[in-house]
């Protein structure tokens, strides 16, 4: 059984590759503005024209191919023993599809993985790419929703990552938490969001449509009366009627996809 790393970057300055602290083999996906291949020690950088988080990590699991896959971002330190920490698990775990493990993150407020333990969808969605680690054979088609994330349609709500994870509960795949911490992510600011930024909620309500259609109205009020803050700037009217019109925007583009 072996690791390999879904790095994504834009417009990749090789060097900063060395002090990722990346051993394992490691697919990179950088998106730069034109189209190439290279080798650089134990790193395959794939070099596109586009654009998108979503599709940098598609991308990547176009070209993957070793047992158990680890995804990546560009602010992503790995601690010294990742690849033992994270092959030990799957190996201790057969059942596992999908382990989320910690890592630290000093600039920004995390929930930590406190039990080794089953995860179900009520208590798996608030955890991020630098988190996941899965087997490619479970994979199958699934795939990261490119309307989600930096530079998708939706792209003030994230959740990106969430879907994958939540891709996974639907296939009835299963997915469990381990305690042990692998690296140490370094959240930039963000660029997007503003508390008062009606595109926020907007994009919030086509997010947990994506999630789960049938409870999204659930989801999209539990939302609101648990994160108080983001309603500093907006009324809470306001914002739920914003998200009830990007769910119903969502559902007519999967309509239209049909």
């Amino acid at each position: 059984m072996k690791l390999e790393i879904i790095l994504s970057v834009m417009n990749l300055n090789i060097e900063d590759l060395d002090k990722k602290n990346i051993k394992s083999k490691c697919t990179v996906i950088n998106q730069c503005g034109k189209n190439d291949f290279k080798q650089y020690k134990n790193f395959n950088i794939y070099s596109y024209d586009e654009i998108g988080a979503a599709n940098s990590r598609n991308r990547g699991l176009e070209h993957i191919t070793e047992d158990i896959i680890l995804l990546c971002d560009d602010d992503m330190i790995y601690e010294k023993d990742y690849e033992e920490t994270v092959l030990e698990e799957f190996k201790n775990n057969p059942k596992a599809d999908m382990i989320i493990f910690n890592a630290y993150s000093p600039n920004r407020k995390k929930i930590p993985v406190k039990k080794n333990k089953r995860l179900h969808f009520y208590n798996s969605l608030h955890y991020g790419t630098c988190n996941i680690a899965f087997r490619k054979n479970s994979l199958k088609n699934i795939r990261f929703n490119n309307m989600f994330g930096p530079n998708g349609t939706y792209k003030n709500a994230g959740g990106d990552d969430t879907l994958f994870i939540v891709s996974f509960l639907k296939n009835k795949l299963k997915i469990y938490s381990c305690k042990k911490y692998i690296g140490t992510v370094y959240h930039e600011s963000s660029t997007w969001y503003k508390k008062d930024n009606e595109k926020f909620f907007y994009d919030k309500g086509a997010l947990f449509t994506a999630i789960n259609k049938n409870i999204r109205h659930l989801l999209i009020l539990q939302y609101l009366l648990r994160h108080k803050e983001v309603l500093e700037n907006i009324t809470f009217k306001k914002a739920l009627k914003l998200m009830l019109e990007g769910s119903k925007n969502y559902l007519k583009t999967l309509e239209g996809v049909k």
